[in-house]
């Protein structure tokens, strides 16, 4: 299998120039040559929302170059950090002045490594992404092309997605999650609509209408605001699916979307995913979203899922919460944290420890209950801060996040308005004193290149 389908095809919103077939093919072509006249190792692509990124980006993939899709916005002083601990043979992209030593320039943004790196990579390496957009942990995701392939795969077969689709780059190609939407339209023979400037851009919404664009790929943030822009799929007449991950989906907004897409016989897919299974796990088939609210669905074609229990018994039980685990081919060979960790095998076996707390139903349907690690401690009471975070969403309007701090557990709130009677109604629901909760107004939510909440921002600004 490949990832670029012969009928795909390429529009650039900006200037409504269309690149498919034929010249698309030899244009991936011209960068398949490219990467291979380069020294030997990973190539470190940073990608912005571009029809030229992306021919860079299945260019290399087809080239069996090993490459990290990069943010290109990441602050310099973290690719500086990357490049000396990843030692890549090229970066496409700008290179900051301390990085430049042991490279020289090739082209207008390409630098080659002058030596190879001392750690070539392993042959099943195919594609690395960092684990928290362009912030946060430092460690990179190590995926196979059987990874990619599979999970790219098994989200055409569960979304049912064919040539006549029309996806928009709702999302950054370097997020899993884009990187993903892009893969599965691409393989399948559809057409990709690329809008560089989001959801609030003059352009954005126009070009949905133009290029008669069929799904829209969101996160919870995008959601959030869809809902302030008071979205109308009415208005957009080949739109008729929507398709959700990247996080908990407020259970009010999942059934608010639902009912919009089903007044004009659209859909709504909710989904659960980790960058580390490149990335997606379940799909909640739209069909069944009513019947199954809260619920994410059962594992993509090729996947199982089990439970945990504290004592490492593995259950498919339903109503049972423990760690889901998940099996497939999709998932990643491990984490690298610098250049030797590049040339290292298949650490995992298939087996992904998601870290999230979760049960199944008897139709095998996955809910998620939260995360292992994020608790907080109200006068000894250990609480999971996921579950605060929608008990606190249901006491009022606006976005909501949840930190722990030294001796409360801390929500911020999008909201300007009175906040003292949403803590009494969170704190009646738990039984507990309303001085182990405080709430804060916040205009908006601080969030990750990738649309999920930034916590470190929070945490900071306690």
């Amino acid at each position: 299998m490949t990832l670029l389908h012969p009928d795909a095809r390429l529009i650039d919103a900006a200037t409504d120039a269309e690149l498919g077939g034929v010249p698309l093919r030899e244009a991936v072509h011209a960068a398949v040559a490219g990467f291979a006249e380069l020294t030997p190792g990973v190539v470190f692509l940073r990608t912005p929302t571009t029809v030229e990124a992306i021919v860079r980006y299945i260019g290399a993939f087809e080239a069996g170059r090993p490459l990290a899709l990069l943010d290109p916005g990441l602050p310099a002083e973290i690719l500086a950090d990357f490049i000396e601990r990843f030692e890549p043979a090229a970066v496409c992209g700008p290179l900051p002045e301390d990085a430049h030593k042991g490279y020289t320039r090739r082209g207008e943004d390409l630098w080659e490594r002058d030596t190879p790196s001392s750690t070539a990579p392993h042959p099943d390496l195919a594609t690395l992404l960092a684990t928290s957009g362009s912030t946060g942990s430092p460690k990179l995701v190590r995926l196979s092309r059987e990874a990619i392939l599979a999970n790219t795969t098994s989200i055409i077969e569960a979304l049912g997605i064919t040539g006549a689709d029309v996806a928009v780059s709702s999302l950054p190609f370097y997020y899993s999650f884009g990187m993903s939407v892009l893969n599965t339209h691409l393989a399948a023979g559809a057409t990709v609509v690329v809008e560089s400037e989001g959801l609030v851009a003059r352009s954005f919404w126009p070009a949905i209408t133009k290029h008669g664009v069929t799904s829209l790929a969101l996160v919870p943030s995008q959601y959030e605001m869809l809902r302030r822009l008071r979205f109308d799929p009415q208005r957009y007449p080949s739109l008729r699916t929507l398709t959700q991950a990247g996080g908990r989906l407020r259970a009010e907004l999942v059934q608010d979307f639902h009912d919009r897409m089903a007044a004009v016989d659209g859909r709504l897919f909710v989904m659960y995913g980790q960058t580390e299974a490149a990335p997606r796990l379940t799909t909640l088939p739209a069909g069944r979203l009513a019947e199954k609210p809260g619920s994410v669905g059962p594992a993509v074609p090729g996947g199982t899922i089990t439970v945990r229990l504290e004592d490492g018994a593995e259950t498919t039980a339903p109503g049972v919460v423990g760690e889901v685990l998940y099996r497939g081919p999709n998932v990643m060979m491990g984490y690298a944290e610098t250049a030797a960790d590049l040339a290292r095998g298949d650490d995992n076996g298939g087996l992904l420890e998601t870290g999230d707390l979760g049960h199944l139903d008897e139709d095998g349907y996955l809910f998620i209950d939260g995360r292992l690690k994020r608790f907080g401690k109200v006068f000894g009471v250990r609480l999971n801060l996921d579950d605060i975070e929608q008990l606190a969403a249901a006491t009022g309007p606006g976005a909501v996040a949840a930190i722990s701090g030294d001796d409360k557990i801390i929500i911020f709130v999008e909201s300007d308005g009175d906040l003292a009677p949403r803590v009494t109604r969170l704190a009646d629901q738990l039984k507990l004193h309303w001085t182990g909760f405080e709430m804060r107004g916040i205009p908006a939510l601080p969030l990750l290149s990738n649309g999920k909440v930034d916590y470190r921002a929070l945490e900071s600004a306690r």
